[in-house]
């Protein structure tokens, strides 16, 4: 016998499907209803097992960075301001969504019993990582503030200091596990599993890309957000121009931020444990590398720029052994050299400064997709029939 909480999914999943078919039909725009058939067919992938789990597992992560990249775009390609500690903002994020989450779902040692029945996560999880967004976004604000008196090299280096406290500050406070990390997460997707045998964490990593994605580009599209590139053109005209720039410059590093935060949010439960390293400098030179591949300005190069650097990350993983077991087939290479996976963190920023130097506009400069490719356009937007 079907729940209220089943119904009241199924009835989202209908609205859903309704948005779709009315864009389609009102404004004969097929992208909606081609991305949630996407959608769709990843969620059947992992439901029917078609694919294993390590792809899936790659596909959400790819998922994941497609958010982050795009949110870190906002600022550093839309608005040219240089922010090289986005990462930290994605560690607010999963930290007080996974916080939440285990309070409200989970036996813990803060609270004991769960606060809520763990049948109501799949209605409330949406409202755990809009709140893990809105957290993200007041540390935003922080670093909003300064960027009014600063730009450049002196807000990049703002932006880095952010990320090192926030880490720090998580390390020394003992609810959050400390250095040992965030864990118990995996009991709140187990708890939605019971409610229904679907593969949520791909249903919720589906949604967070499509609502990430469409905020960003109603925001870059709308009246405020067209203030946003003129602040990157020249921040003095704009003012001129009656642009109010402080108020652009909060509301991208406030949406920025609150986007990473709810990709942490998403992250956080697709893995047992979180710990506060994992989202260091390195994880922001990641989310730099995937802004600038793709192009700066440009929302569609970021997902295809998240894609490719996704799927170069997992070529690394196999191929650095093998570049291994290679060299030591030569004589003069030593028994005691190895090429382990850390070897990545030297080739992601490698490949960053010669993006800077050979293709600093990266793959599509500050043009669509749709731009680049015409033809695409016109498939996307059907002809309407008189």
């Amino acid at each position: 016998m079907l729940t209220i909480v089943q119904i009241l999914l199924a009835i989202l999943a209908l609205l859903c499907f309704g948005y779709a078919i009315k864009r389609f039909v009102c404004q004969k725009k097929i992208d909606c209803l081609l991305f949630l058939i996407l959608g769709v067919a990843l969620i059947c992938a992992e439901h029917y097992a078609w694919l294993d789990g390590y792809w899936l597992s790659v596909l959400k992560f790819m998922g994941i960075n497609i958010v982050f990249a795009s949110s870190l775009n906002l600022v550093n390609g839309y608005m040219g301001e240089f922010s090289c500690g986005h990462a930290g903002f994605m560690c607010v994020g999963a930290y007080v969504g996974g916080l939440i989450s285990i309070i409200l779902f989970t036996q813990n040692k803060l609270l004991g019993a769960p606060l809520l029945p763990p049948e109501m996560a799949p209605l409330l999880f949406p409202l755990i990582v809009l709140v893990a967004g809105c957290a993200a976004a007041i540390f935003g604000l922080l670093v909003a503030l300064p960027s009014f008196k600063t730009r450049d090299d002196y807000l990049a280096i703002i932006t880095i200091a952010a990320n090192y406290i926030i880490i720090a500050v998580i390390i020394n406070i003992d609810v959050v596990g400390g250095p040992r990390g965030l864990s118990g997460m995996r009991a709140t997707v187990r708890a939605m599993e019971n409610v229904a045998n679907v593969p949520w964490m791909m249903i919720w990593v589906v949604l967070l890309v499509m609502v990430s994605v469409m905020m960003l580009f109603r925001l870059v599209n709308s009246t405020l957000g067209k203030g946003i590139p003129a602040v990157c053109q020249n921040e003095v005209a704009a003012e001129i121009m009656s642009v109010n720039t402080k108020k652009v410059k909060l509301v991208a590093f406030m949406v920025s931020a609150g986007i990473a935060g709810m990709a942490g949010a998403v992250y956080a439960h697709m893995f047992s444990s979180i710990y506060a390293n994992s989202f260091g400098i390195m994880k922001s030179t990641e989310a730099m590398v995937m802004v600038y591949l793709g192009g700066m300005g440009s929302l569609s190069g970021s997902v295809m720029a998240a894609i490719l650097f996704t799927l170069l990350i997992e070529v690394l993983r196999f191929a650095l052994p093998a570049l291994s077991d290679l060299m030591h087939t030569l004589p003069f290479v030593p028994d005691s050299f190895m090429i382990s996976q850390e070897w990545k963190w030297v080739l992601i920023p490698l490949i960053l400064i010669l993006l800077m130097q050979f293709r600093p506009e990266g793959l599509l400069g500050n043009r669509e997709l749709t731009q680049v490719f015409p033809r695409l356009k016109r498939l996307l937007t059907t002809a309407r029939v008189e």
